[in-house]
């Protein structure tokens, strides 16, 4: 089968880039043929087809004029359809699964690979369908104002990055694509939660249209150790929706405990300024780190956190750290507790104080309890999680859109 896989990042930026990596090594073991569409980047990793991929977009760096082509970009990016057009004719795919692609590539590549009967599916890593901002969350806290297709409140509320014209942009984008049905020709919405499926019927699409299956890892790549070194950890972005800040402060309350932070993202300054105003001196910040030197530091741990404030959906760090034989403990919110699946891990959403109490209780546990906890969730992953599970279980979301086209067709 020839699989046309889009991303707009082609490095590894965060947990969408681990699957999809994981995803295209592991269609490629089954003997598919794997053409990616992106972004051209100097940290991409080598392929054939980088001559097909559009130019790079970074709308954090970009002058005033980027600014203003660039949001015309977020609506619909021009080069970006006239590029997947020229490759789907030179290479035919059998049919196209979409990942991260809004902003950048925008919808602007669905029209060509509807026009020309490429089936379509897309694993929703974000809300960005549901929710101009993609987060369901402001600076006043969770919020789904949105439902209904009411999208002005992103603007009322200043949703995206705290500006009226940043939320304005994204709120006229939402109105686009849901007057003129872009959505619509995304065949198969995959879910890696059940929460996020759930959001999505909630919020207008049709239960048969969205499909819950979680994200994978290869399992044997992830050797468990059970004994552990002295210390907690958090991975992954340094952003707000991740409720990084909590944990800073809720380490702040444990001081004997040290928690080490792996990752990087917009808000690292403020975290570190709040740390070194405060003289707080058990957080280390260990930066971003991939590949085997990322797991040394999980598989060490005693433990990891995931702090988040947000939906979250279905972590790769969690999958991750549970596949290495650790304790893990989270927010009880979004797709968390379907990983952690343990009242006595969950900590209460947003509140700092909760997450203080449940790091100071594991930090109380045994050695053998700990233990007892990792090897629980090594046997959860193996079972739930593995390469083979996903594969078979996509493969049939596949042969099941492409068949429809070919009855058509017929």
């Amino acid at each position: 089968m020839k699989i046309l896989l889009v991303n707009k990042f082609y490095y590894i930026k965060g947990g969408c880039e681990t699957y999809y990596f994981s995803l295209k090594k592991l269609l490629e073991e089954k003997n598919n043929k794997v053409i990616p569409f992106s972004m051209n980047h100097e940290r991409n990793f080598y392929n054939e087809y980088k001559n097909y991929f559009i130019k790079n977009i970074d709308y954090n760096q970009s002058n005033l004029l980027e600014k203003i082509v660039g949001a015309f970009k977020i609506i619909y990016n021009l080069e970006a359809k006239r590029k997947i057009k020229k490759l789907i004719k030179e290479i035919r795919p059998d049919i196209a699964h979409l990942n991260n692609f809004n902003h950048q590539l925008s919808p602007s590549i669905l029209s060509p690979l509807k026009k020309m009967n490429i089936p379509i599916v897309y694993t929703a890593h974000d809300l960005k369908l549901i929710c101009p901002n993609y987060k369901m969350l402001n600076k006043n806290g969770l919020c789904e104002k949105c439902k209904g297709n009411r999208f002005y409140n992103c603007t009322i509320n200043k949703c995206v990055k705290e500006s009226r014209l940043y939320s304005l942009i994204n709120t006229f984008e939402a109105y686009i694509h849901y007057i003129f049905s872009s959505y619509q020709n995304i065949d198969i919405i995959i879910t890696p939660s059940k929460f996020f499926k759930d959001k999505f019927v909630e919020f207008g699409y049709e239960e048969d249209k969205v499909r819950y299956l979680p994200n994978f890892i290869n399992i044997e790549e992830y050797k468990p150790n059970y004994n552990f070194k002295n210390y907690y950890i958090y991975v992954g972005r340094l952003s707000e929706e991740k409720g990084v800040i909590n944990l800073i402060k809720a380490a702040e309350k444990n001081k004997e405990y040290l928690l080490r932070v792996i990752g990087t993202g917009p808000i690292e300054g403020e975290l570190k300024k709040y740390i070194e105003e405060r003289n707080i001196q058990n957080i280390v910040f260990d930066g971003f780190k991939i590949g085997d030197e990322l797991k040394a530091l999980i598989r060490n741990a005693r433990f990891m956190v995931i702090p988040s404030i947000w939906y979250e959906n279905n972590p790769m760090s969690v999958i991750e750290s549970m596949a290495l034989g650790k304790v893990v403990v989270g927010s009880n919110i979004g797709g968390i507790p379907e990983l952690i699946n343990n009242d006595k891990l969950l900590f209460k959403n947003n509140d700092i104080d909760s997450m203080a109490n449940i790091i100071r209780e594991i930090f109380e546990l045994t050695e053998d309890e700990v233990i007892k906890i990792g090897q629980k969730n090594r046997a959860f992953i193996e079972e739930n999680y593995s390469k083979e599970v996903h594969y078979n279980k996509l493969m049939e979301i596949y042969e099941e859109v492409i068949n429809k086209y070919e009855g058509v067709k017929k």
